[in-house]
């Protein structure tokens, strides 16, 4: 019997964390479909226990973890939502929301061997149980599991996987290096957030287009509005960075900065620095310990203290304000993106969906 794990059984909470419970759908017809969705949701989550195991004890233990884990899976939501505006859920749209899942957990792995992340989903990262070369290892297997499952969904899907997979990548080297001279850093990082996150979720909600056989022409709206929810759902990532050490968020505070990661709000005081004296200060400081952390084996608790002090000030900077209005902005423009979509529960819930990604922080 096939062992389905713990996520699968919050099912309807994480649907109606997204939008999709009785409060919001008052019909049966649309009772119906935020039902379809939760149903789904228990299918895609016990292939993907089947899908990441493997006979070889090491593996299948790595390839388990971060599943395991948890997460939101926004991704096979996105799946199984514009699914709807089709056929609805079937065989080939469950097959493409795991193959889109699996995907996303092979670069999580890679992602925490490149940033050196400690912690992942409120639990030590693969990379820190078993070190760089197991993660990456692990990594690559999943990634060779979710071409299998794109690959029985024919040549078109394993195109649009190719084109996904080359666009993280891109993303994960231009942010690696940087900026290039005279370029934006704050343009590069928002493509940067496009590339990384944007694709992977606007792949995901084109897959439940085109394996639902729903009309072509909605196809462009929904990826428009993945690639830009993804940024926005970056932002909004950026800014839980900067929380208080008590808060939920599964990692310390200021995780991306120690790791030296130039998040949005980072960008926008570089910019004020240039101005305010008040601005070149707080910079200042951050970059120093910064500095410290990437040069020194350990560090003190007094250095610790004074780095979380300056992360608070950082939230509470006027930059971090503007990083929300910038998240607001791509969410805004993600809803408008859905404008050619029929009017019904599909349109609605992922309006829903963009308003929760941005009311994260509150």
């Amino acid at each position: 019997m096939t062992r389905v794990p713990p996520l699968a059984r919050r099912s309807k909470t994480l649907s109606a964390s997204l939008g999709l419970g009785e409060k919001l759908f008052a019909s049966s017809e649309e009772r119906r479909f935020a039902e379809a969705i939760e149903s789904g949701l228990d299918e895609v989550e016990a292939g993907l226990l089947r899908e990441v195991s493997f006979a070889d004890d090491m593996a299948d233990v790595t390839s388990r973890y971060l599943l395991e884990a948890g997460g939101k899976r926004i991704r096979p939501v996105l799946t199984l939502l514009t699914a709807q505006l089709g056929e609805g859920t079937n065989d080939a749209v469950i097959t493409a929301a795991q193959a889109i899942e699996i995907t996303h957990l092979a670069s999580l792995d890679h992602d925490d061997v490149m940033d050196e992340a400690e912690m992942r989903r409120g639990a030590p990262s693969a990379q820190s149980v078993w070190g760089n070369s197991v993660a990456i290892l692990t990594g690559d297997l999943l990634f060779a599991r979710a071409s299998k499952l794109v690959a029985s969904l024919g040549e078109g899907a394993i195109k649009l996987q190719a084109d996904t997979f080359e666009r993280l990548c891109l993303g994960q080297l231009h942010e690696t290096i940087g900026p290039r001279l005279g370029e934006d850093p704050v343009e590069h990082y928002l493509q940067v957030l496009a590339d990384k996150t944007g694709s992977l979720i606007a792949a995901a909600a084109q897959m439940g287009v085109i394996f639902s056989n729903a009309p072509e022409e909605y196809a462009a709206p929904v990826v428009a509005f993945g690639e830009k929810i993804g940024v926005a759902f970056q932002l909004i990532d950026d800014i839980i960075d900067l929380a208080e050490p008590e808060a939920s968020t599964g990692k310390p505070q200021g995780t991306d900065l120690r790791a030296g990661v130039a998040t949005l709000p980072l960008l926008y005081l570089q910019r004020a620095a240039h101005g305010d004296s008040g601005s070149a200060e707080l910079l200042h400081r951050i970059e120093h310990h910064v500095d410290v952390f990437e040069t020194e084996q350990s560090v003190s608790p007094q250095h610790d203290e004074a780095f979380a002090l300056a992360v608070s000030e950082l939230r509470r900077h006027d930059v971090t304000a503007q990083t929300l209005d910038e998240a607001r902005r791509w969410a805004r423009e993600a809803v408008e993106a859905l404008a050619p979509l029929p009017q019904g529960p599909v349109k609605l819930a992922l309006s829903k969906f963009a308003e929760a990604v941005v009311d994260r922080t509150t």
